[in-house]
């Protein structure tokens, strides 16, 4: 289909890169394919925001333009405000968010006439990893928020080594963090302590390398360098690990939509992406990148 719009297919994928606001015009509605999608980038995508998505996005993207091949697309990272605040001025044609856009920003869109709309394109575990030397299995919510608000600062506190909690956190235009910030510590302010960091894989590489160290990530960015807490909802309640039968099931309480936004009604070339992503091939990569498929069979 991509072949229609007369376009050459290549693939940028940008992780952290800089948004540029005034540099993606956003494809004028209503006219015919190509017009709308612009003079100079007719079947090309802008796609950017959540960093937990970034990867996902990007195998996503590969595969997208080897099955379309006058399509263009582009991926950059650099946290879900950042995706939102391009897609309002018209720098993404979707945005890759963690976090549902808040009332406010449908405010801001609306107000400079662009009415954001949603897609829930693959789920995701919010995984808390420790380094594999930390003897502690589980832990409740209330726990965690003591930690992550520094109410408790030794791991001995809570039955580990004698050793000092060095809380790894995203930066604060990611919607992981906002996420972490409103369900578990009841939007309660971080710990100062807290190190902010710029990717989920810097908080990987860091726990890694610190005894002391605790993050949390989406599932997917979760390897064998570090290890997963099992989560209890309160001290009465089972420990669960975040796997995609938990977030099924709706017993890992850590368990969030992942979200693409457009700019009101998809664009042709929107729409076929959206739908692809949503196919079988584009959430067979969800599974296969950790993620849990928002569409699967059986299980």
């Amino acid at each position: 289909m991509g072949q229609a719009f007369g376009l050459r297919a290549t693939l940028i994928g940008a992780l952290g890169a800089a948004i540029g606001l005034s540099g993606c015009a956003k494809p004028e509605p209503g006219s015919s394919s190509t017009a709308r999608l612009g003079p100079t980038s007719a079947a090309s995508l802008q796609i950017k925001g959540s960093d937990t998505l970034v990867q996902l996005a990007q195998v996503w993207a590969e595969a997208f333009v080897r099955s379309h091949r006058a399509a263009t697309v582009t991926v950059t990272g650099g946290g879900s405000n950042t995706g939102i605040m391009a897609l309002i001025h018209g720098g993404a044609d979707i945005c890759n968010s963690s976090r549902p856009i808040a009332p406010s920003e449908t405010a801001a869109a609306r107000a400079r006439g662009v009415e954001p709309t949603e897609f829930v394109v693959a789920r995701d575990a919010l995984a808390i990893v420790v380094h594999p030397g930390n003897p502690i299995t589980d832990l409740t919510l209330a726990q965690l928020k003591r930690i992550f608000t520094a109410r408790v600062t030794n791991w001995r506190e809570l039955g580990g080594h004698d050793e000092a909690i060095v809380i790894n956190s995203r930066e604060t235009t990611a919607g992981t963090y906002v996420f972490f910030q409103e369900h578990v510590l009841d939007s309660e302010r971080y710990a100062v302590t807290a190190l902010l960091l710029p990717s989920s894989s810097e908080i990987v590489r860091n726990v890694a390398q610190d005894r002391g160290g605790i993050g949390y990530v989406g599932i997917g960015y979760v390897s064998d360098q570090v290890r997963i807490i099992r989560l209890r909802r309160d001290a009465a309640s089972p420990a669960v690990a975040p796997n995609a039968r938990n977030v099924r099931n709706g017993t890992y309480p850590l368990a969030r939509p992942l979200f693409e936004y457009a700019a009101g009604d998809p664009t042709k070339i929107e729409r076929m992406w959206l739908d692809w992503v949503m196919g079988p091939e584009g959430q067979a990569i969800v599974a296969r990148l950790g993620f849990v498929p928002v569409r699967w069979s059986g299980g």
